[in-house]
């Protein structure tokens, strides 16, 4: 449809008369369509910076919209006038004691909501009910059996599950990863706040089904949410089920103390069991109860100092963080390292045991800022160079090359003879061997890179690295280990590219050019107006800055030494190349021969010979526990049958919370079925710790009539695991869990019991 225009209004600062006359002369709105108004709708300013008036687009979507006051216009606050387009004069300056000065160079910020224009377009009264959002609303609508009329808190929780898991996925294809930091944080908190609506309505593994009509709905407006559709569906999946865990524990937790909760218990949720303090504030609020932001912040700057003075602060020479800033910044140090070893530059600026100076002698820890320098500056993941500063007369042995604050290079070291002066010249060699033997290790990283998006997924991004001497460490984003079968893989897929000798070559250019050849660029990183691109015969082109081989067959054998998650959503590998790598390679060949000579097996069949000897062992281990078993069988039969005596029956169900000090994990089991047998209606939770570690494991069973009256094992011994410090779960009617803190058994018991009665009232 086309939009009509006579249902368009324009609003204008008040005193804005040139965005008037624009308005009625230049586009031909009519003077009663052009509303003037004041500061507070159409001035934009955001604290101390650059503002300045803005004139906004208006829709009259009618009176059935509006709210029926006879002086309904545009600037109320109903829903009528509907804001769909806005233009900000950006021409003040204004400062902290509100005065405005006009800025030399005046520029207009204007922005569309595009989602309000559809609805207008679209002639609908929500952006819920846009074509896009409606086709996931739905697909929501049916996971949750919702038919006819919705309910006002089953519109909210849809209309919420929607717009967030629609967020999150757009995110997650630009390479966002749930995280505790940043964009991660905000992708975290949408979607655990989807979770707990979806919980509102009874759904539960969710996200991954809805994640797929989000693909559905825009992948052909955004084709990388095609191309990563697998990634991001497994990622956002994971993550549901994570938080589901802590959703349990944290309602249980909350609701059992909600009319007394505080700052200290909400930061406590948040801390010990990762109960998000948005979630906490909403559920408070929903119950008519506020939150103690105040106390909550007090707890999280008490941590923050806690964790401060725990690891100290200590730069450099012991100096404080601030001692770089003591230098002038931005000193030019032109880097020389691609193409030499060796440089002579001047003397820009030293520190000398921590403080500016002019000059250092022999003994004295120093921080020296060339002009010239072929020693690499720590960055991109690339250790910094060592090596040394010398003249006829001076030794500087070197050890790291860092930037610091200012955006000065310095080269840190010890003076271990002469003195040092600063405007003098000096010599400046870094260690070719070291320097090769980390070029090695980086441009086998790139390769990394590229096997693992070729065996892996084109979904793979890097997340982190680090390149040293002797190895390399590469974190990248993905959702779980990879298989033995991937692991080789990747390992045989980038040795074929070091003997296939590909060339390595640099070019630098424009990060627009870089885009066009295929380089990639890590998500987030800011480049300037030219980029240094390094392409490895077309396998893998990337936008770096570090040192590299000139061939791939330079780098040597490669191999992976390990591989292994670090956040959600995050792996990590580790892996050698070069000398280490051959080095490594030789350690497992000599172990392998050591082994087949002590015990006379063929090294070809040691695999299947310990293979055959763990099974067996593992065999004796289980027949050893079964004649165990067997022998504390009468004393569990006793003890299960006091137990049963003593059990509290409430609102006729049998309800027993017990701790077994002397049990072992199987005992427990065996009692927890035995007292079960026995028991008509009710539910159980025991208790045993292990004294030599100081860890306890929890039990719940409940019979199939308390499970019918809402009892759920696994909620009601997850909870009593998070009190003392762990997690489990399982089924409604049977579950386990441990804990670290033996300690609190008896308090986690009773809340199990009170638990019980809560969900049998």
């Amino acid at each position: 449809m086309e939009m009509p225009v006579d249902r368009l209004y324009a609003s204008v600062y008040l005193e804005d008369d040139e965005a008037y006359n624009i308005w009625r002369d230049k586009i031909g709105l009519p003077p009663e369509r052009i509303v003037r108004l004041g500061k507070k709708d159409n001035f934009w300013e955001h604290g101390v910076g650059p503002c300045g008036p803005c004139s906004e687009l208006h829709f009259d979507r009618g009176e059935a919209a509006g709210c029926g006051k006879p002086d309904c216009a545009v600037g109320c606050d109903c829903d009528r006038f509907m804001e769909f387009w806005n233009l900000v004069f950006i021409q003040f300056d204004k400062d902290k004691n509100d005065h405005y000065t006009p800025l030399p160079s005046p520029s207009i910020d204007t922005g569309m909501g595009l989602e309000r224009m559809a609805m207008i377009m679209q002639g609908v009264n929500s952006v819920h009910e846009i074509n896009t959002a409606v086709n996931i609303r739905n697909k929501v609508l049916g996971l949750a059996n919702i038919t006819g009329q919705e309910s006002d808190a089953q519109r909210i929780a849809v209309n919420i599950i929607a717009d967030h898991i629609r967020c999150t996925t757009v995110m997650a294809s630009d390479g966002v990863r749930p995280g505790s930091e940043g964009r991660d944080y905000v992708l975290r908190r949408l979607l655990r706040r989807a979770v707990r609506y979806g919980r509102e309505i009874g759904l539960k593994g969710f996200v991954a089904e809805v994640t797929q009509t989000v693909i559905d709905v825009y992948g052909g407006a955004y084709p990388n949410l095609i191309e990563k559709s697998t990634h991001i569906i497994q990622m956002l999946g994971a993550e549901e089920a994570r938080f589901l865990d802590t959703l349990e524990t944290g309602l249980a937790l909350l609701q059992n103390s909600i009319t007394q909760m505080n700052g200290a218990d909400a930061f406590k949720l948040y801390d010990t069991y990762g109960f998000p303090p948005d979630i906490t504030r909403e559920i408070l609020a929903e119950n008519g109860l506020p939150f103690d932001q105040a106390g909550f912040d007090a707890e999280m700057q008490a941590q923050k100092d806690r964790a401060r003075a725990a690891r100290g602060v200590s730069t450099y020479m012991g100096a404080d963080e601030t001692v770089y800033h003591k230098l002038p910044p931005n000193l030019p140090t032109e880097f020389t390292g691609y193409e030499s070893s060796e440089t002579e530059g001047t003397i820009l600026a030293l520190i000398a045991d921590g403080e500016p100076s002019d000059e250092a002698n022999e003994g004295q820890e120093v921080a020296v800022v060339l002009s010239r320098t072929p020693f690499y500056a720590a960055s991109g993941g690339q250790i910094g160079d060592k090596g040394c500063l010398h003249t006829d007369s001076l030794q500087v042995e070197i050890t790291d090359c860092v930037k610091v604050a200012g955006d000065n290079t310095v080269h840190i070291g010890k003076v271990t003879r002469g003195t040092i002066k600063v405007s003098e010249s000096i010599t400046a060699s870094h260690h070719n061997r070291n320097r090769t033997d980390v070029a090695r290790n980086h441009t086998a990283t790139h390769l990394l890179q590229a096997a693992l998006r070729e065996v892996v997924g084109n979904h793979i991004e890097q997340a982190g690295s680090e390149v040293t001497v002797d190895r390399l460490r590469f974190d990248f984003t993905h959702h779980a280990p990879l298989t033995p079968e991937q692991r080789t893989r990747v390992e045989a897929r980038v040795n074929e590219q070091i003997l296939s000798a590909l060339p390595v070559s640099t070019l630098v250019t424009t990060p627009e050019e870089a885009r066009k050849q295929g380089a990639v660029a890590l998500f987030g990183e800011k480049y300037g107006d030219t980029v240094r691109m390094v392409d490895i015969n077309g396998y893998s082109v990337e936008l770096c800055g570090g040192t590299h081989v000139r061939n791939s067959v330079e780098i040597g054998p490669f191999k992976l030494l390990s591989e292994a998650g670090i956040a959600a959503g995050v792996r990590r590998i580790e892996a050698a190349t070069g000398s280490r790598a051959v080095a490594l390679y030789r350690e497992a060949a000599d172990t392998l021969s050591d082994l087949a000579i002590a015990t006379k097996i063929p090294q070809a069949e040691l695999p299947a010979r310990f293979a055959a000897l763990m099974a067996e062992n593992k065999e004796l281990k289980k027949e050893a526990a079964r004649r165990q078993t067997e022998a504390a069988k009468g004393q569990i039969e006793e003890d299960a049958k006091n137990i049963m005596e003593s059990a509290e029956t409430y609102n006729g169900f049998s309800l027993i919370a017990v701790n077994l000090p002397d049990y072992d994990i199987e005992s427990l089991r065996l009692i927890s079925d035995r007292i079960k047998a026995v028991m008509a209606s009710g539910c159980l939770l025991l208790a045993a710790s292990q004294p030599e570690s100081g860890a306890v494991t929890f039990i719940a069973s409940a019979t199939d009539d308390a499970v019918k009256r809402g009892i759920h094992a696994g909620n009601i011994v997850k909870t009593a695991a998070a009190l003392c410090g762990g997690n489990g779960g399982g089924k409604p009617n049977h579950a386990q869990a441990g804990g670290k803190d033996a300690s609190k058994i008896n308090e986690a018991l009773a809340l199990g019991l009170t638990q019980m009665k809560d969900l049998l009232k």
